[in-house]
């Protein structure tokens, strides 16, 4: 790797810090503090450790670079920018404007070499535990003596913020857990935040509290000193590389701003432009004479890494044939598994596979039903990675032949720990290092502990997969603060979160196989604790995968009732109670509104015709069912919250009943004569 001489590592830094400078001013907005104060810790990582290649960012053993404090995200513009990446400068003089590549916080997918979208603080960090334990992992299950053709760090950024999350100790404690020694973190210790001097509120003793993670700690390192930053980063990938190797933190003391003169220090400089006057200022005071935007010729090419990292690439893709040479069938499914393609016999098991389940006439908890299904399925699928936040024997997201993924030892499975927002942020980690198809499981009413996390995952279209169970008062005596009131709604209107709440194994199933195909967003299978018939047959396993069909019909429909999950065994015995007076009455199921919403009209049509007199029936808060239903409709729900008693019990208690349904469909008819 290069080692500048110190002027030019000193005018390297600069370059950061003014473009950064540059970019806020004239966008009047965003966060020159943090750039500013990390622009030497940038430096010394980017120019002289990291392993990556511009020219393809995409290269699958470049080591990781997150930026958890992602405000800071002209840090990580800058370094794109000046290293080679296709982000001209253009883009950074656009900054924080409408559809540029330069966002105000990171976002992958816009930006080539941004990982992960930061914003939220901590989960940066906690996306770097995910991809440290996707490349721990594919080390153990394809590496082979004499080849290691996964071999790369993951390095994040953080800043008090991050640590302050409580996000933070959910990762950090899991991350020391499983000894993850290629994740080496830097703690940009400047003591301040939005609010000023941090004392007043965050007085924790960081080293002596990663070290009790167990954790590397390298304290008191000053971030201004580029051979500093170097030593402790040499020893952290030293320590690494160590049979006993844990994750490192480098704790490195700053100055916020720095170069500012009037500003530096304080938080004016953390989230506001420095003005024209303080702009002057720093550009007298650093000595940078060049204009807005501008880096001198010397300076640029010592930043230039595409060279470089063209080379290092070369040298891996020459351990990679080799390995592909001795070991063609792992090096074929690992480049598969990279690509995100399912196995190419999946679609064509996948019939057999429902089929097996349509045949169990039993009724089945359809958390039962989905640990049948990935039976079934992860013979299919070796990328998956499955886990629960301490919840494996309720949730049943173990499988047959599932192996405990542990501290020395590879496997597919994992015990997070009751450890919700932490479980999700690292499942999408996990998805967006590649190679596995991360799963996790807790009960649908701790969804709210890792909401934050699903949404990330839908905004970022990472392949990612909830597992959600005890999904309605059908859970029974645990009483309403475990009773999922209004989490199916209000997940529902996550913008690209797939909402699965099936009725039955059948139903289950398909709903799993869709969240597998589906390679551009998240899925939450929403999933009973108690016993559920079977409602569903093999023949509408297509219809099942438009996310809501026509369940039973009836000639010359009066009425009809849209249902979900549980509730669909309600409104077949309420079409029974009417069909006997002889009431028409067409059955709904829905068990994912996000993918009927997608079809094409005439078949919303088809399924729910318009001025048909419609009930909708769900045990959760009724509002969200009256787009379907209309104002005239009516919706049979839950408006308060849950009561301990046994399942059969509440549903009467709370009017979901066949009789009430039947109630509301003669109110229906009546009211349209």
């Amino acid at each position: 790797m290069n080692t500048p001489t110190p002027e030019l590592a000193r005018q390297m830094a600069n370059a950061i810090r003014m473009l950064a400078v540059d970019a806020v001013e004239k966008a009047k907005s965003g966060h020159p503090g943090a750039p500013m104060g990390m622009a030497e810790i940038a430096e010394v990582l980017w120019n002289r450790h990291l392993k990556h290649n511009p020219t393809n960012p995409l290269w699958p053993d470049r080591d990781r670079f997150v930026l958890s404090n992602g405000h800071g995200s002209m840090l990580i513009y800058a370094l794109l920018h000046l290293s080679g990446y296709d982000l001209p400068l253009s883009e950074l003089q656009n900054f924080r404007q409408l559809h540029s590549k330069t966002a105000g916080h990171p976002e992958v997918g816009i930006t080539p070499g941004v990982e992960t979208t930061t914003g939220p603080l901590g989960q940066g960090l906690a996306n770097a535990v995910g991809m440290a334990l996707a490349e721990k992992l594919l080390a153990a299950e394809f590496n082979r003596p004499g080849h290691r053709v996964v071999d790369h760090h993951t390095y994040v950024f953080l800043g008090d913020g991050c640590l302050m999350e409580g996000i933070s100790h959910e990762v950090c404690s899991l991350a020391g857990t499983l000894r993850l020694p290629k994740l080496i973190a830097f703690y940009d210790d400047n003591g301040i935040s939005i609010d000023g001097h941090v004392e007043g509120w965050f007085t924790d003793d960081t080293p002596k509290r990663f070290e009790a993670y167990g954790w590397n700690v390298i304290a008191r390192v000053d971030g201004h000193d580029p051979a500093a930053v170097d030593a402790a980063l040499r020893q952290a990938k030293q320590q690494s590389a160590a049979a006993d190797g844990k994750p490192t933190l480098i704790c490195c003391q700053t100055v916020i701003g720095k170069g500012a003169p009037n500003k530096a220090g304080t938080h004016d400089v953390h989230g506001a432009a420095l003005g024209a006057a303080e702009v002057a200022a720093t550009r007298a005071a650093l000595g940078w004479e060049h204009a807005p935007f501008v880096v001198p010729a010397d300076v640029a090419a010592a930043w230039d890494a595409r060279a470089a990292g063209a080379q290092a690439e070369a040298e891996w893709q020459q351990r990679w044939q080799a390995y592909g040479r001795e070991f063609p069938q792992q090096a074929a499914e690992f480049e598969r598994r990279m690509a995100g393609q399912l196995p190419p016999d999946f679609e064509a098991r996948l019939p057999a596979l429902l089929e097996a389940i349509a045949a169990k006439p039993e009724a089945i908890a359809t958390r039962k039903a989905s640990q049948n299904a990935l039976d079934a399925l992860a013979p299919l699928l070796p990328e998956f990675f499955g886990g629960s936040a301490d919840l494996t024997g309720s949730n049943l997201t173990n499988f047959k032949g599932c192996v405990k993924a542990g501290r020395d030892t590879w496997g597919n499975h994992l015990s997070y720990g009751v450890r919700e927002f932490g479980m999700a942020a690292i499942m999408n980690g996990i998805a967006l290092h590649g190679g596995y198809l991360p799963y996790g499981g807790t009960f649908l009413t701790f969804s709210d502990y890792s909401r934050n996390a699903i949404r990330m995952a839908a905004l970022m279209k990472q392949r990612v997969i909830h597992v959600f169970t005890h999904d309605s008062i059908g859970l029974g005596e645990d009483g309403p603060t475990h009773q999922s009131i209004e989490h199916v709604p209000s997940l529902r209107l996550i913008p690209n979160l797939d909402v699965w709440r099936p009725a039955d194994g059948l139903e289950t199933a398909v709903a799993w196989a869709c969240a597998i195909e589906r390679r551009d967003g998240p899925a939450a299978l929403c999933l009973s604790r108690q016993n559920l018939p079977r409602v569903s047959t093999l023949a509408q396993a297509d219809a099942i995968r438009q996310g809501g069909y026509v369940l039973a019909e009836v000639a010359a429909a009066q009425a009809l009732i849209v249902a979900t999950g549980s509730e669909v065994e309600i409104a077949l015995q309420a079409q029974a109670l009417l069909a006997a007076e002889g009431v028409r009455v067409r059955v709904v199921s829905m068990p994912c509104t996000n993918v009927f919403d997608r079809q094409p009209p005439a078949y919303q049509d088809q399924v729910l015709p318009p001025g048909l007199p419609a009930l909708a029936l769900e045990a959760a808060q009724p509002d969200f069912w009256h787009k379907y239903v209309g104002r005239s409709g009516k919706v049979l729900g839950i408006a308060t919250y849950g009561e301990s008693a046994p399942a059969k019990d509440l549903y009467r208690h709370f009017g979901l009943t066949p009789e009430r349904a039947a109630d509301a469909v003669r109110a229906l008819l009546r009211r349209s004569v």
